[in-house]
């Protein structure tokens, strides 16, 4: 078996969060020993409400910042303790894909020298080498050449969220860490752009981090799928084994919330009952329990072992095994 072009093991990521100078020292558990592989070529998917620390986590592995504990391994080299200098080279081979179009480029820069920026920082490219590379990204993306000479409020929101693929290819990376790329666009543009990043990875063999939180546009584009809730990831399992065999009750609830384009099909929805805990004060056992229709006394107190309940379906869940049908 090849070795995987990622491996995440058991990271964790405190942050502080003090409200007032005299008041108690608090801390925010947004990334609590998550572990994972991103095999070369394919598309694994963090899934996952708002604030459970799916972000955290890409940035985590693209170095932006630093874990508490834990491994990240790219290509063989652990890479989570390397200081910025010796971060430098591998930058060319993890490029982000930002949530916001809007806010991700910066609007004095012309969008030919947007793209380029990456090439005149990690190439030895002349100034026409880069102009000729940065047009054929354009054409890659959809877009015209002559787009390169505007300005990133002239076009749309997912004609800029083209511009951001575009300049994260200049440099042919090997990872691409796409956080919530299409949730601030509309859904016939979502289509294009999971289409456009579908048939990119097909052409350059990418392998991506998609991080969302629908559910029905990570079964469009993944192959492996990871489930996050409260900092730790409750299930992983190919997308075909998560969604038609979900172990977690939380998982089961997700997908219940997904929309089904058949009128004639109907399908309970899973209502959660209580609020999401704060990431500043964890419950104890497992994270899940305050929500969980199936909680027991053990689910109280003891924190649950990631079980492999079929081959790479792995799920963190004292009762793996209860019928899907008593939620």
């Amino acid at each position: 078996m090849s070795e995987p072009l990622v491996s995440v093991k058991n990271i964790s990521k405190t942050f502080a969060a003090n409200k007032g100078m005299f008041s108690k020292k608090k801390f925010v558990h947004a990334v609590n020993d998550v572990s994972f592989d991103i095999k070369a070529g394919e598309t694994f998917s963090l899934v996952g409400e708002s604030g459970c620390g799916k972000s955290t986590t890409g940035k985590l592995i693209d170095h932006l910042i630093i874990p508490d504990s834990g491994e990240i391994w790219f290509e063989g080299k652990e890479i989570s303790k390397i200081s910025q200098n010796e971060m430098r080279p591998l930058r060319a081979d993890i490029q982000m894909v930002f949530q916001d179009p809007y806010g991700s480029l910066n609007p004095r820069m012309k969008v030919q020298d947007l793209i380029g920026e990456p090439l005149l920082i990690h190439t030895k490219m002349t100034a026409g080498e880069r102009l000729k590379k940065v047009h054929e990204l354009l054409r890659v993306v959809g877009l015209s050449p002559s787009h390169g000479e505007r300005y990133p409020h002239e076009f749309s929101g997912g004609q800029r969220q083209r511009i951001g693929i575009a300049r994260a290819l200049t440099v042919n990376p090997k990872l691409i860490i796409a956080d919530e790329p299409v949730s601030a666009l509309d859904v016939s543009i979502q289509a294009q752009v999971l289409n456009l990043l579908q048939h990119l990875q097909e052409e350059y063999n990418l392998t991506y981090l998609f991080i969302s939180h629908d559910l029905s546009v990570v079964e469009m584009i993944s192959d492996r799928i990871g489930v996050m809730y409260l900092g730790t990831i409750v299930e992983t399992a190919e997308k075909k084994e998560l969604y038609a065999h979900p172990k977690h009750p939380y998982t089961r609830a997700l997908l219940s919330a997904v929309p089904i384009p058949d009128p004639e099909k109907k399908s309970k929805r899973i209502i959660l009952q209580g609020d999401l805990p704060s990431p500043s004060n964890p419950p104890s056992g497992c994270l899940f329990h305050t929500r969980c229709p199936h909680c027991t006394e053990k689910c109280r107190s003891q924190r649950p072992e990631p079980v492999e309940v079929t081959p790479g379906h792995i799920v963190k869940c004292h009762y793996p095994d209860l019928s899907e049908t008593t939620i």
